[in-house]
């Protein structure tokens, strides 16, 4: 009787594993990803980097979410970096841009299968406390188990409420290009 009791509590243990392993499946996660952003003119070179960009993409439904935290972006010059982020960002008030969507053509997507496929992903883009629809094209490439997901976009820097001063409005684009380099791997490791 008490051999049937132990076997039972250790089909438990084993029974929570399975399901906590089968709930992380088709879902992939980066804390390293790279966000670029270019706003330069003729007259000045306007460009940052972030490498940690935090996303998590659900290949079952194709849920997308990414957040980078403002004051990660790094520029060639201290000064500017100062700038963007007293003057333009705000990024004590504003911390963060985010993203939350989908992957449109997410069936077409093997993600088992190692190869190339063009994406289009739709939904709302949170810079600078203003969220807009957007919709953008990218590319997912499966290789080994991981995920490597891209997109380049521009947006307008109006649109997000961030002000340019008239002094420097000819050194400052009035679109902001945008590149994003993600490389997941599965949640569950």
């Amino acid at each position: 009787m008490k051999k049937k009791i132990i076997k039972k509590w250790l089909l438990i243990p084993i029974l929570l594993l399975s399901i906590i392993s089968a709930h992380g499946q088709g879902k992939y996660f980066t804390r390293s990803g790279n966000v670029t952003f270019n706003a330069g003119t003729s007259l000045e070179k306007i460009e940052a980097i972030n490498r940690k960009a935090a996303s998590v993409l659900d290949a079952t439904g194709g849920q997308l979410e990414f957040t980078v935290l403002i004051k990660a972006f790094e520029f060639e010059r201290a000064l500017m970096q100062d700038h963007f982020n007293e003057n333009y960002m705000e990024s004590d008030k504003f911390p963060k841009a985010s993203f939350k969507g989908n992957i449109v053509n997410n069936s077409d997507v093997n993600y088992a299968k190692n190869g190339s496929y063009p994406v289009q992903i739709k939904g709302d883009l949170t810079i600078h406390g203003v969220t807009k629809p957007v919709t953008v094209k990218g590319g997912i490439e499966v290789k080994d188990g991981k995920i490597n997901a891209s997109s380049a976009f521009e947006i307008t820097i109006t649109d997000y409420n961030i002000s340019i001063p008239g002094v420097v409005k000819d050194k400052i684009d009035k679109q902001a290009s945008i590149q994003v380099d993600l490389v997941y791997e599965p949640l569950n490791k």
